[in-house]
């Protein structure tokens, strides 16, 4: 009765006894009434309940459908289907609003730390509603905005001393570029010609027109080009398919090597170099050869320039250290971070900065070294109130502790995937992991974008009660750090009998 009351949001009356030939659903009140001499009106309340939550979630769909324009999504395919709207959430699980559920295996676009409806990050935003639901940062401060960003520093990277606040990953970059850019205006002078960035293939740092400056995934960036400004991209290290035809480790790395080659011919044209650390996200989680992280930060040291690390995608635990920098000793010039921040909350984000920065843009009115930027919430008191409880809860739970067994658990799940035949690698790094579908492993052919081979592989996950991402060719995977060897199982399990299903 319990599991029937959680699942479908509606009170459990009783249970009847099954009898042969009786449909308890559809059956007279009168037949009912004579057959088990009980009192009908519960039941009659409890159908008409459920014909209004079947009403109710067809007019959400309705209304969906008719209004809603969604985020890389083909809405003629949308419009097309059945669509899954949710309306819930609970620990590990997302519930529709016909009372399914589905275990949430990309963290709701990997935000979700500590899972859906956490106590302690609804009480703190509940308390925090009590006082004040928002106040401006411009010109004043609030006390959860202050209180996080002691909290960002404890345990930020060595050398990171201030906090910008923000809305989202995205904002965070363009304050990260416009910040370098400013920097070193404010240090050279107006004639300064660093006025470019460099950035990685593949890469993704968000959808604004600064960002995708630096943005490396042709699918999304082609379009905009003649709107973005020049930067210089160097080859990603995607040894799977390695740009330059070689193999780590033989390759000594390379690709770093390149990305030298370029930052020493443009080294006074370069205001920064941006990274996603240890693995780009949206490229396809591709995760980077050991030691290839710690070398780009010694070239950008080496030739004087600053070192953005992107950890929007990758911070927060999502690595199984608090940021991925720490998984090589890498201290960036500025940190961006988002996603994870409020545990999954609301809309956050910050870019972190030390001394020697924050200081260029000190000085008198008449010198124009303000920092002129900002947005409507930054710093919103309810998210920095639900981040508090959720950095809270990384050290009342010890999730990065207990993440270390769930990583190896992970790790273990995943190599029997490698023995499917349309599997042509398998990428993790903790919590992020990435399945390339290919459609010939020998070759390492890939399946063309209209086949929809990641696609197919999501919406029969989706059937068997598990919701994960494609981002192409890839499935992902980002379960919520919280997931019990369990959930994480159910998630290992249905994810590679729905690729067996689509490719059988």
């Amino acid at each position: 009765m319990r599991f029937i009351k959680r699942t479908s949001g509606l009170p459990v009356l009783g249970i009847l006894p099954f009898v042969p030939g009786l449909d308890v659903s559809s059956c007279k009140p009168g037949k009912l009434q004579s057959r088990f001499k009980i009192d009908l009106k519960p039941i009659l309340k409890y159908r008409e309940a459920c014909a209004k939550k079947a009403e109710k979630a067809r007019h959400i769909k309705d209304l969906d459908k008719s209004f809603v324009w969604h985020p890389f999504t083909q809405m003629r395919d949308w419009l097309n289907e059945d669509p899954l709207i949710i309306e819930r959430g609970e620990g590990s699980y997302l519930f529709d609003t016909e009372g399914k559920s589905y275990l949430d295996g990309v963290s709701s676009i990997w935000v979700t730390t500590h899972g859906h409806r956490k106590r302690e990050i609804n009480q703190g935003i509940k308390a925090q509603l009590n006082k004040v639901a928002h106040s401006t940062m411009l010109g004043l401060g609030n006390v959860p905005a202050a209180e996080l960003a002691g909290k960002l520093i404890e345990i930020a990277p060595k050398g990171i001393k201030k906090v910008f606040y923000s809305d989202c990953g995205s904002t965070a970059v363009e304050i990260a570029l416009k910040m370098a850019f400013q920097y070193w205006m404010h240090r050279e002078g107006a004639d300064s010609k660093r006025k470019k960035f460099v950035f990685l293939n593949q890469s993704y740092h968000g959808d604004t027109l600064g960002a995708m400056g630096v943005g490396g995934i042709d699918l999304f960036h082609d379009l905009f080009r003649p709107l973005l400004f020049d930067s210089y991209k160097i080859p990603n290290p995607y040894c799977y398919r390695c740009s330059l035809n070689r193999s780590y480790p033989s390759c000594g790395l390379a690709c770093a090597d390149e990305a030298e080659a370029v930052v020493k011919s443009h080294s006074r044209e370069i205001a920064a170099l941006i990274i996603e650390p240890m693995a780009q996200g949206a490229g396809g989680v591709i995760v980077y050869p050991k030691g290839y992280l710690r070398k780009i930060a010694d070239i950008c040291r080496k030739h004087g320039i600053l070192l953005i690390a992107d950890e929007v995608a990758t911070g927060f635990g999502r690595t199984g250290k608090m940021f991925a920098c720490e998984h090589e000793g890498v201290e960036p010039d500025i940190l961006c971070v988002s996603k994870g921040i409020t545990g999954g909350y609301l809309p956050l984000a910050a870019t972190l900065t030390g001394d020697e920065i924050f200081s260029a843009f000190l000085g008198d009115y008449k010198e124009l070294k303000t920092f002129f930027h900002g947005h409507t919430y930054t710093g919103n008191p309810l998210a920095c109130a639900a981040a508090l409880e959720n950095l809270k809860l990384f050290r009342k739970e010890k999730t990065l502790r207990k993440m270390r067994n769930k990583i190896e658990f992970i790790r273990k799940g995943l190599e029997r995937f490698k023995g499917l035949e349309h599997v042509g690698e398998v990428r993790q790094m903790g919590f992020m992991v990435g399945i390339e579908l290919v459609r010939d492993k020998a070759a390492k052919e890939p399946f063309a974008f209209e086949e929809k081979a990641g696609v197919r592989v999501i919406q029969e996950a989706r059937r068997r009660g598990v919701i994960i991402r494609p981002l192409g060719n890839v499935v992902v995977m980002v379960p919520h750090l919280s997931f019990s060897l369990k959930e994480l199982k159910t998630l290992l399990d249905v994810t590679y009998k729905s690729i067996q299903a689509v490719f059988k």
